[in-house]
């Protein structure tokens, strides 16, 4: 089983890819700013094993000393309430981080929790060029970026774009997926949980299908 290192853990979407990689048989090193408020209650989910460290995603010294003996890096960094061009800093500094350890450039592999914003709607247009788009839908494009400006023969990276709407859920286990596109239904509608675009996450990361690519997901 791959041996995971995991930013953004307390966060939406990485709480739920913690519980998959858990739920089958990981071990996650979760990284977080204090690991003293790390809540407990991930403990007993799934067979898999959990590490609680401290890092920082934008500090490219700590994402090579918790990457380091791991086989993949997942960043589902969110800003929050921050600077939104903080995404950039991140994806930056986990490609910098990784690519400063020694041996094999091509691992630990780098996945990254991307935006919709880059993704093209049926209409053709990006969806973070409409009115009205949030300004952390423009940083994850800028990451994605420069994450493609980043030769996949130093850093195998991956980046997963949600679809338009993303909140929690159910988990089915299904989804559909595509590229560069936004994923709609027959209604017209984008979407998906987060526990499933979680199960993509971890699907992602046991199939290594797209090294060096962004690719998307919805129900």
């Amino acid at each position: 089983m791959p041996k995971i290192a995991l930013f953004g853990a307390t966060g939406t979407v990485g709480t739920r890819v913690l519980r998959e990689g858990l739920r089958r048989g990981y071990e996650v090193t979760a990284v977080v700013r204090d690991p003293a408020g790390f809540p407990d209650t991930m403990a007993g989910t799934g067979t898999g094993t959990i590490v609680v460290v401290r890092g920082d995603v934008l500090d490219p010294a700590s994402v090579a000393a918790v990457a380091a003996g791991h086989d993949v890096v997942v960043s589902a960094f969110e800003p929050g309430r921050g600077n939104p061009t903080d995404l950039l800093t991140a994806a930056e500094s986990l490609i910098g981080g990784v690519r400063s350890l020694p041996g094999d450039p091509s691992a630990p592999r780098v996945v990254i929790v991307g935006g919709a914003g880059s993704l093209r709607t049926p209409g053709g247009q990006l969806v973070r060029d409409g009115a009205g788009v949030p300004a952390v839908m423009r940083a994850h494009g800028d990451a994605l970026d420069f994450l493609r400006s980043v030769p996949v023969e130093q850093v195998r990276w991956t980046c997963l774009s949600p679809p338009a709407q993303i909140a929690p859920g159910e988990r089915t286990g299904t989804y559909r997926l595509w590229l560069d596109d936004l994923v709609v239904d027959e209604e017209g509608r984008s979407r998906i949980s987060t526990e499933d675009f979680a199960v993509a996450l971890i699907d992602e990361i046991e199939r290594d299908a797209h090294a060096g690519r962004r690719f998307t997901v919805a129900h």
